[in-house]
Order: structure tokens, then sequence, then C-alpha cells
């Protein structure tokens, strides 16, 4: 591998940790579409032979599946591998719908930003005006736009515990949003607001809350209406405390070590996912493309409130969160991202502000919440961005 590409994959797994059997069935993939020029420099199309070999040998031990769109320059490219599950063996569904993550900060953000356009929120408004009580007094007035750059001081909540173990032992568990702030607002600030950038679910748990006081509706409500419904994203869901996947989906398995050092899949596709306005959703790859290329557009949030996407605290030494989105920066080029993960699954929407190159994936990963950024992932993301 080339210098450039080492330095390409450190960087993404720099990024994506801020953010983070049978035979294999063969890569697939729809051939390129072209597409005209829209300006005199547009970057070549993506890398076709790349990518596939960025998919070969799936499923493997640090990936079952994956599902990748990539677009801009001069074409688009989209493939699968893998299999659906590991006990038939059946290639992946392209078409599988995916525990999305923490790319769901991405419609939480657009929501509130939408709800800002219409006058019915003010980013610098303490978020405290809109929800009295729910922060002690030992919290200074935190606005909501600390809230949505991870610059509130609000500590992390507690989750239903810290190990793959426990964690998977509670799995059909729900833990109500409100309870995981009240565990939050327990310990105390963590830092004085707007003075540190912290990248923690619980500014975006208190934003769902937010939206649901502002709207009178549901979170889910509300996000579908404010967001997913004018994208046109209409295989993505929130399924609160559901465990379930509805609809075509890949299983998710988590790698164990037995006691005599033996790997297990554990399948962990049925899951009862906590913080619904900070991970909750249910997506695909289609809809997390328009997502993507729709938001950028400025299709979903006008323009002034958009800005808030690609405007990192200056103020804030070593800030590289915006609103909703993550700065990364390679070669000269800027592109904004969010990953996003939940055990078997790992996300990332990725893209140059003026969309001349995107991705979107899911890997079905089997050490979803590990350190390091999944090998399978690594080679998507120099494949596509390289």
């Amino acid at each position: 591998m080339r210098a450039h590409r080492r330095t390409t994959v450190l960087a993404l797994s720099v990024a994506l940790l801020a953010a983070t059997g049978p035979l294999a069935a063969p890569a697939s993939a729809a051939p390129a579409a072209s597409a005209p020029a829209v300006r005199a420099r547009t970057p070549a199309g993506p890398d076709g032979a790349a990518l596939r070999a960025a998919l070969a040998g799936l499923p493997d031990g640090d990936a079952t599946a994956a599902l990748v769109r990539v677009g801009g320059g001069d074409g688009r490219w989209r493939g699968s591998a893998g299999v659906h599950d590991l006990a038939s063996g059946r290639p992946a569904d392209p078409r599988a719908r995916f525990r999305a993550g923490s790319t769901t900060k991405v419609v939480t953000a657009a929501a509130v930003l939408r709800l800002a356009a219409d006058g019915r929120i003010d980013l610098d408004a303490p978020v405290q005006r809109y929800l009295p009580g729910l922060l002690s007094t030992a919290f200074r007035p935190v606005t909501v736009r600390q809230l949505l750059n991870h610059t509130s001081g609000i500590p992390a909540g507690d989750g239903l515990g810290d190990s793959f173990e426990e964690l998977y032992a509670h799995r059909f568990d729900y833990l109500a949003p409100r309870q995981v702030v009240a565990s939050s607002v327990a310990k105390g600030p963590e830092f004085v607001p707007g003075t540190r950038q912290h990248y923690l679910n619980i500014n975006y748990t208190v934003l769902g809350l937010l939206v649901e006081e502002v709207t009178g509706r549901p979170y889910a409500s509300a996000a579908t209406a404010l967001v997913l419904r004018p994208a046109g994203m209409r295989d993505t869901s929130f399924p609160g405390a559901d465990p379930r996947i509805r609809g075509p989906h890949n299983h998710g398995y988590q790698k164990v070590r037995r006691a005599d050092g033996t790997a297990e899949f554990v399948d962990v596709t049925d899951w009862v996912p906590a913080d619904e306005a900070a991970g909750g959703m249910i997506s695909t790859t289609a809809d997390l493309e328009r997502l993507l290329t729709r938001l950028f557009r400025g299709e979903l949030v006008p323009a002034p409130q958009l800005e808030e996407m690609f405007t990192v605290p200056a103020d804030v030494p070593g800030a590289s969160y915006s609103a909703g989105l993550q700065r990364f920066e390679h070669d000269g080029r800027v592109y904004w991202l969010k990953s996003g993960a939940r055990y078997g699954y790992s996300t990332l929407l990725a893209a140059t502000r003026d969309l001349s190159r995107t991705l979107v994936y899911s890997v079905n990963s089997t050490d979803a919440k590990g350190e390091g950024m999944n090998p399978v992932a690594q080679r998507i993301a120099l494949a596509a961005l390289t």
C-alpha cells in the first residue's frame, strides 16, 4: 500500500473512532451510470475495481456483509457482498434495512434546524427555557447550538451495562430518554458550556426531548414529518421499544471469545435500541444517500440554518464536530461525515459539500463497538475517497 493510502486509512480511523464460516458470497455491483459534468474540474467517478476488491472475501472474521453506494464525478457505484445470515449462507440483500446508529444524529440535527428556520426554536436560547427542570441548577445555561455541536458540558448518561455481556443480557429492555438524562444530571456538569467539545449521545437525547416539547409530538413522529418524509426516506423508521428490524434485513453478529479461546458469532439482530434521537434509527443505504444529497442541496433545511451543519466552533480547541456532522480533511478536500455503530452494524455517510463525492455504507461488523476502524470499512473508505 502506498504511503498516502496508509495516511488516509489512519486519518479515517481517527475520524470515525471519534464519532464509530460458510463460503463467501461474491461481491455484486450495479453498472456505473454516466452523468454529465457539472463543472470544469469534475473529479473522476468511483473506482469500481477498487471497490469490488474492498468487498472481496466476505463474510470473514471482521464482517458478514457490506452494502455500499458511492457517487459523484462522472458516475456512481452500487455494490453488496457477504451473506444474509451465517446459517443459510444466502447472499446479502442489497436492499436490506439496518440499525443506522449515530447517523440518526443527522436527522435530529436537521429536525432542530428546520424548527429553528420556522422560528419555533432559537439556537442561542438556553435549553432550560424549553425544558425547565430537566437540568439541575448546577448547570449553567446550555444553548441549543451547544447541544448540536457537543459543547454543552452535559456528561454521559448511564446505560444498561458496560460490557457486551451485560448489555446483551438487557437487549430487550427499554431505557427511557428522561431516565438517561436524569442519570447524567446527577453527575453534575463536565465542563463550562462552550469551552470544550466532547462528543456524547446525551446531547442528542436532550435534543430529542426538545423536539417533542416544541412540536407536541413523539420524537419519531416529528422527525418523520420534518425530515424523513421530505427526504423521501420511505424505508427508514424509529422502532422505539420494538427489538426487531421490520422488512428485509441482513443479520448482525458480535464475535465473542469462548473460555477455550475459540470465537463464537452471536446473533445480535434483535435488540431494543437506546437513545432514539441519538442513534435509534433503522434505515437503508439508499435512504441515507437521499438524506445526504437532499440535505446538502438545501432541500431539507434552509440555507441560513444549513450553515450550522458546516460550521465547527472556531473558539473551541480541537473541535471537529458541527451540528450533526464531523469535518474531515484529506489531500486538500474537505468531507463532512457521520458514522454510527450498533452491535452487528457499522454505518457511514460522507460527502464533499458540493457532492462531487458521496459515500454511504453499512458493514455488518462483528465488533462494531470495538476499538479501531473495521478493516472492511477501511477498505471501502479508502477505495471510495482516495
